[in-house]
């Protein structure tokens, strides 16, 4: 039998690597307001040296979610966010319809539910009532039978 997908590069293989790193996800989030230099990337991560913030932008840009283009002497990034699209597109799109399907069906199931469990709470009441009325009634019969 043969797998589907087996030994295939594929084209966001990069982006789910460069996605996997924390640091490089924090990167993405600090450059979604606004393209930013290497410099600013750098202040922002004070834990890191400035050779390893360029190896994650490297990795980043080799997956295509930062374009750096040169300033004068300053290299300014900015986040591209069609790779992010397209993994969006073919992992979370398709699941969409069928997830909401779901969903839906939860809904009825536990709408069918409470409508259910109101029923038979009010059955359970009404037979109560007339339980409570009967043993009354025999109450007072009895009462009449001893007096």
């Amino acid at each position: 039998m043969k797998e589907i997908g087996a030994g295939r590069a594929d084209e966001l293989d990069a982006v789910w690597k460069a996605l996997s790193d924390r640091t490089r996800r924090a990167i993405l989030d600090f450059l979604r307001n606004r393209p930013r230099t290497t410099t600013e990337i750098v202040e922002t991560f004070p834990h890191l040296s400035r050779f390893g913030v360029m190896k994650h932008l490297e990795v980043l840009r080799q997956a295509q979610l930062v374009h750096t283009r040169e300033a004068g002497r300053q290299r300014v990034n900015s986040l591209n966010v069609v790779p992010i699209r397209k993994i969006y597109e073919r992992w979370v799109g398709p699941f969409q319809e069928l997830w909401s399907g779901e969903l839906l069906r939860i809904k009825e199931i536990a709408e069918k539910d409470i409508a259910g469990r109101k029923r038979a709470t009010s059955r359970k009441r009404k037979r109560h009532q007339a339980a409570r009325r009967f043993v009354t009634k025999n109450s007072k019969t009895e009462i009449e039978l001893t007096e």
